[in-house]
């Protein structure tokens, strides 16, 4: 007997022991799933499903999750853009055993159905292969990135906010290095005023400003500042 299924937009004629590969698959390597989208069963007698098969299945075991073949789509434009774009696909598949054909009872098996990965949330596919794709690993760095830089930040708007001096009016400071200085306490300029020559190579060395503090002599600045 043979069957021919649906699954994944695709269609594939199957027997008992036949090893193929489908789109992927929400499942665990060793857990068995069953195709309920069964189009027609072969055999001896046959039967065509208007449009599928009535309480036809067909069970598999999911052998592996992996990955088909790299397509290379290289993409050039002529005359006024002149531009040229290579983009590599490497489809996620799944690896699978059929195991039996029902031509009836497929609603009673108990056996779980054979449900796409485009069909349910990416935690959800997590929570079951144990696996999470490059692109949501990527996401959920930037997410704890942004969530780490957000006290910061925080901090100082807080200072920005108690009359924090302008730093920016020391010469070679901008928005960038007076956020970098806020972050290490560095708030006024009667703060820059009382540094020794030990406090400058500190804060030198802390925020690597490679010398910019003499060069530039904000010590100075800052004295005519407070006295302003």
């Amino acid at each position: 007997m043979f069957a021919v299924i649906k699954t994944g937009g695709k269609q594939y004629k199957v027997q008992s022991g036949d090893m193929l590969r489908v789109e992927r698959i929400a499942a665990n390597a060793g857990e068995t799933v069953q195709f309920n989208e069964v189009l027609m069963l072969g055999g001896d007698s046959p039967v065509l499903g208007a449009p599928m098969v009535k309480d036809a299945g067909v069970q598999a075991e999911v052998v592996d999750q992996i990955k088909g073949e790299k397509v290379i789509n290289f993409v050039k434009r002529r005359r006024k853009h002149s531009s040229k774009r290579t983009k590599g696909h490497r489809q996620k598949l799944t690896l699978i055993k059929i195991t039996d054909i029902l031509a009836s009872g497929a609603e009673k098996s108990g056996v779980s159905a054979a449900v796409g990965t485009g069909s349910v949330s990416a935690a959800t596919v997590a929570a079951i292969t144990g696996k999470t794709d490059d692109a949501a690993q990527i996401r959920k760095a930037k997410k704890a990135k942004a969530t780490k830089a957000a006290p910061k930040a925080e901090k100082a708007d807080k200072m920005s906010e108690a009359g924090a001096d302008d730093l920016k009016a020391l010469s070679g400071v901008g928005p960038a290095l007076e956020k970098k200085l806020h972050e290490a306490g560095i708030t006024s300029f009667a703060q820059i005023a009382a540094w020794t020559e030990a406090d400058i190579a500190e804060v030198d060395e802390k925020l690597s400003f490679k010398g910019r503090i003499q060069r530039e002599g904000w010590v100075d600045q800052a004295k005519e500042k407070t006295k302003g």
